[in-house]
């Protein structure tokens, strides 16, 4: 099926497409429309043109376009699940679950939006003020430029559109070149329901040269965007004065204590390090696990690593599937290979099977590695030994980035010291730090991006706050 270009409502026929091949199986899945700067610019426009519209919507009316949107995701359940299994090679149970959390982040946004509220404020308080009928509320940005990844390409897409328009924004959505299907068809839920405002959303595809353009222009007053460290700093350069909501990825950690329930963080941790086949920005990647407890845990981590089914996507008992491309499996093992040579332990045999890299845990790994230092993005978690919880949270927080950590204890002064000193946007205490709930607050800190996404705190980041005296 063909991925076209939504230029606002109207969907545009382009003349050529590009083939996306399943990476599983190497088929053509889908097409997506070749877009230009030109192409990006154009909808820019439309929406511009659009925002005017839409912040005048009322609120109720908005609320019923997401509540149809997500009743309609609902009813074609297997279809996007399948689009899915298709595009990216995410297991099909994972797929299903991901079509289901985008249902309830629509949801959600509609709801949390009903209850977004100003406040008045006292003017007399301080001796300076007098006394006036004042308060602040919030008003919708104007135009907000989505651009999205390939881990989780419908469930992340809607975290950036259902806010974003519920809010009374226009859109500019690009998503991922490796899932345009899936982004277009979520795309045509919104743009064709009888509840949409006219024009809100538009949809275009492309690499650098269209990212380019919609980031480069004055006409967006919000850049939100998932991917890398070094894209979001050509964002950061390029983007001018406006607000930017980036989410650049982690190096997620997690702590095994002495006093852990050893088998449960086994298996959690197996678990949150290989779902998604790695491809998470918060997969654990690295285990730091107390001396005492090291080859009991090691030990139990290999055999709930062994357990995890390995293969088809299609097949309802996979966990693990294909890595997103060649590269991605290249890259995998040769950083697994380079950290055996500088003397690290493979607890599982590294294998890789066209795109399918099945997952490692890797022991006796020093901190120099890139297999630590640097995120792997695929299927590999290394475990470190540590002395005590201090060590540990001196070690996780050696890191560039910030997104997410966790910690496996029964000892509640070290679970608070984990909480009050770990340098990160989100703690898991006793479960994997691959956690997220959609409703929670989430993004990072240092090298991990700034803002913070879920429904609330993205319709904070797609609005602005306006202050009125009547006097």
């Amino acid at each position: 099926m063909d991925a076209h270009v939504w230029m606002g409502s109207r969907q545009v026929v382009t003349q050529s497409y590009n083939e996306r091949l399943s990476p599983y199986d190497g088929r053509v899945v889908s097409r997506a429309a070749e877009c230009s700067a030109d192409d990006a610019r154009q909808a820019l426009i439309i929406a511009q043109n659009a925002s005017k519209i839409a912040k005048k919507v009322a609120l109720h009316q908005r609320c019923a376009w997401l509540l149809d949107v997500a009743s309609k995701l609902k009813e074609q359940r297997e279809e996007f699940a399948r689009v899915l299994c298709d595009e990216v090679g995410k297991p099909i149970t994972y797929a299903r679950i991901e079509v289901d959390r985008c249902i309830e982040t629509i949801t959600l946004s509609a709801e949390t939006m009903r209850t977004m509220h100003g406040e008045s404020i006292n003017t007399d308080a301080m001796p300076s003020g007098r006394a006036a009928h004042a308060y602040w509320r919030r008003e919708a940005a104007g135009v907000v430029v989505a651009i999205t990844p390939f881990n989780f390409p419908l469930n992340l897409v809607a975290h950036k559109l259902a806010p974003a328009l519920v809010a009374g924004n226009a859109v500019v959505l690009k998503p991922t070149p490796e899932a345009p299907l899936c982004a277009y068809k979520l795309a045509q839920l919104f743009i064709e329901s009888p509840y949409a405002t006219p024009d809100a959303l538009s949809v275009v595809y492309g690499d650098a040269e269209v990212g380019s353009a919609l980031v480069g222009s004055d006409i967006p007053r919000v850049i939100s965007f998932t991917g890398s460290v070094g894209v979001g700093n050509i964002i950061t350069r390029s983007a001018g004065i406006k607000k930017i909501s980036l989410e650049l990825g982690g190096n997620a950690a997690t702590y095994i204590d002495t006093s852990a329930d050893l088998e449960y963080a086994a298996a959690r941790c197996a678990i949150g390090a290989f779902v998604n086949s790695g491809q998470v920005c918060i997969s654990l990647q690295r285990i730091y696990v107390d001396s005492s407890v090291y080859d009991e845990f090691a030990l139990k981590m290999a055999e709930a690593t062994s357990k995890l089914v390995v293969g088809s996507p299609y097949n309802d008992d996979t966990f693990l599937g294909p890595l997103i491309n060649d590269e991605a499996a290249s890259r995998a093992m040769s950083w697994v290979e380079s950290a055996i040579e500088e003397g690290a332990r493979a607890l599982t045999p590294p294998r890789c099977e066209g795109r399918i890299f099945y997952p490692c845990v890797m022991a006796d790994v020093t901190e120099s590695m890139k297999i630590v230092c640097e995120e792997v993005f695929a299927p590999i978690v290394s475990l470190v030994r540590v002395d005590g919880i201090d060590d540990a949270i001196t070690r996780m927080n050696n890191s560039p980035y910030g997104l997410q950590f966790s910690v496996f204890t029964n000892n509640l002064s070290h679970a608070t010291k984990a909480i009050d000193e770990l340098d990160a946007g989100g703690v898991v205490i006793n479960d994997m730090p691959t956690l997220r709930f959609d409703i929670q607050p989430y993004g990072g800190v240092k090298l991990s991006g700034v803002g913070r996404e879920g429904p609330r705190f993205a319709i904070e980041e797609f609005t602005e706050i306006k202050s009125i005296v009547i006097l």
